[in-house]
């Protein structure tokens, strides 16, 4: 053990005394300080102005004035998407998809407005947030460092030495990755430094150390790579251009590539297709605004039976009313199937880019990352449906005070004069019904469980470099 630890003194002290491997660990620390405090200060930015957007938005629905009910249904709402607390570290999706979305009857609006600020911190590495400086920037620093040291040793011709005092394989090779560790520890201060102040922001204090484990897992992995490669060849310049490739590969092309298959082999259906099909299924169901649709005729019928009624005029409840509810339930349905549909589509590309993870750890720790922090696709399906769910809601309960609290007369005969149309109001009181909405972030066991495929195969690849470097090690010995 004291040969292993006098090793990796002996390979820090090394590095000290190198100025290219101080100078590129001092570009690292500083690029990734300066894009945790932009991102930190960007993301709260985001949540404070989203926060107070959802309250105003609430603000001015709940102080409308007594209206027709149907006129508040097609007034509409607006719901935010707060960013969660580790958002700080890894935006994940936020920064590319909608932000808000606004709620009215009959129809299912997508996400809107993806910022375009965020622009304005870094110009042209405005993509840039911390976690994509520790899973594309980390690994190129840990191949600076150790890109040389076993091969450096068998340059310098002090291999056989070494070996000849007793020193074994594994231990030289133990004490290199030693003191990679204590590197690749000493690099991930501002990540502990950020989690720490997600924690105090709200974020689960598990969800914040389980980011730093498989950060710290994911750049062992390059460590452990770049120690199997020096060990292997004799040149350092030589090792230095394989990891390069290396770090070429897996960084940048290999996702980019995966990213273009999955779109090519697994396509969504286009927006103005499915518009038409969906207009197609919509028609079918009947227009909930017109009571003398055959979509609604039995529905009538059912009515004047149940009450015995000879007349629409003559039922307990606005028939206008009943055919807003049945008519926005049916259309409910056929829109959350296209939505599902879509969603389906979209998760089964997620799932197939995910697969790719087992050539690239890169594309692995980036799944991880964003299930943990709670900024992946899931998190962005999650707020679609609690919006529709809201949507749904405030206006059915909207259509039953219709039914309920405006006689049929009075409605069919509101756009007759001034004090008809007067008539044809409900109380104000019933807007207090569609109640407050705050996006909140998702429970922790549901983002570990998104994030264990990935994971997976994140903890394959270390034991596959665990045993390479075990082999490279016994090679050393013979």
């Amino acid at each position: 053990m004291k040969e292993i630890v006098y090793i990796a003194v002996g390979e820090l002290r090394y590095w000290l005394r190198s100025h290219l491997a101080l100078g590129g660990s001092l570009v690292f620390l500083m690029l990734i300080s300066i894009t945790s405090i932009l991102t930190t200060g960007h993301i709260n930015a985001e949540n404070n102005a989203r926060v107070q957007q959802q309250k105003n938005a609430e603000d001015t629905f709940l102080t409308q004035p007594d209206r027709h009910p149907h006129r508040m249904v097609h007034y509409g709402h607006y719901v935010f998407r707060s960013p969660p607390p580790l958002a700080t570290f890894d935006p994940g999706l936020d920064a590319i998809t909608g932000q808000s979305i606004f709620l009215e009857g009959h129809r299912q609006n997508t996400a809107m407005f993806a910022e375009s600020g965020a622009s304005a911190d870094l110009g042209g590495l405005s993509w840039l947030s911390p976690a994509l400086v520790y899973q594309i920037f980390a690994p190129l620093i840990i191949i600076l460092l150790g890109h040389g040291a076993i091969a450096r040793e068998r340059e310098a011709a002090l291999l056989t030495p070494i070996l000849s005092l007793g020193v074994s394989g594994y231990s030289l090779v133990l004490g290199k990755a030693l003191a990679l560790l204590i590197f690749i520890i000493i690099i991930m201060i501002p990540l502990m430094v950020t989690c720490t102040i997600a924690v105090f922001k709200g974020a689960d204090p598990i969800a914040a150390g389980l980011l730093f484990c498989v950060y710290l897992l994911y750049l062992i992995v390059w460590g452990i790579m770049t120690l199997c490669v020096s060990s292997i060849l004799h040149k350092r310049s030589t090792v230095l251009a394989v990891l390069s490739s290396c770090w070429f590969i897996f960084n940048l092309a290999l996702p980019s590539l995966a990213v273009n298959f999955v779109t090519y082999t697994t396509p969504l259906s286009g927006k103005i297709e499915t518009d038409l099909t969906l207009l197609a299924d919509l028609h079918k169901v009947g227009d909930g605004h017109n009571i003398n649709d055959p979509a609604f005729g039995q529905l009538r019928e059912q009515l004047l039976k149940k009450y015995n009624a000879q007349s629409l005029a003559d039922l307990p409840v606005n028939f206008r009313g009943i055919v807003a509810i049945e008519g926005e339930r049916k259309l409910t349905n056929v829109l959350n199937s296209y939505a599902a549909r879509r969603m389906a589509g979209e998760t089964q590309q997620s799932q197939q880019l995910a697969n790719y993870g087992w050539l690239t750890p890169t594309l692995a720790i980036t799944f991880i990352s964003r299930s943990i922090a709670g900024t992946d696709l899931a998190n962005y399906h999650r707020f679609q449906k609690e919006a529709e769910a809201l949507r749904f809601s405030f206006v059915q309960k909207l259509n039953h005070a219709h039914a309920e609290q405006l006689s049929y007369s009075d409605d069919i005969q509101r756009n007759k004069d001034e004090a008809s149309g007067l008539k044809a109001r409900i109380n104000a009181s019933n807007w207090k019904s569609l109640g407050s909405y705050h996006f909140k972030k998702s429970i922790l066991s549901d983002r570990v469980k998104s994030a264990f495929y990935s994971f997976n195969i994140l903890l394959t690849w270390f034991f596959e470099m665990c045993i390479m470097l075990f082999l490279c090690a016994r090679g050393i010995n013979s």
